[in-house]
């Protein structure tokens, strides 16, 4: 069957595109993903800060002690970092590379390195063997 017979779905829904590791996203969708991690990360971040003693020092501000101050912080961080992977994958996939490189993520500098260079990367012309198009995904058959 040629990439072009299979179905797909051309209108994916958001759950899809912050969930979902098949199919393809284009850069202006994976931009706006990368905004929500961040917004909800200094959110996150912004509370624990306002939680700290008034009366301490900047320098004795540990970071260590911010998964403590609240104990939902490790669940909010598992899912941002499975909404990143998510959008990272479906990037990966729209410039036409293995949805395996997203492991890059992982590595701590390079997360950065990682998540820049695949928005600014444009995407794959035509369909590829992961979408036919960005922001849409192959149907499995029934």
């Amino acid at each position: 069957m040629a990439i072009n017979d299979r179905p797909a779905n051309l209108t994916p829904s958001i759950a899809w595109a912050l969930l979902s590791p098949i199919g393809r996203i284009s850069q202006r969708a994976y931009w706006h993903g990368v905004f929500l991690i961040w917004v909800v990360f200094l959110t996150a971040m912004h509370m624990w800060w306002r939680s700290a003693d008034p009366g301490m020092p900047l320098n004795e501000l540990d970071i260590s002690g911010f998964p403590d101050s609240n104990p939902l912080f490790p669940l909010l961080f598992f899912a941002l970092q499975w909404i990143e992977l998510a959008l990272v994958i479906k990037r990966c996939q729209d410039v036409g590379v293995s949805g395996f490189v997203a492991i890059l993520i992982l590595i701590p500098v390079v997360n950065l390195i990682t998540l820049l260079v695949l928005g600014f990367i444009r995407s794959a012309p035509g369909p590829n063997r992961y979408g036919p198009e960005p922001d849409s995904y192959y149907r499995r058959k029934a």
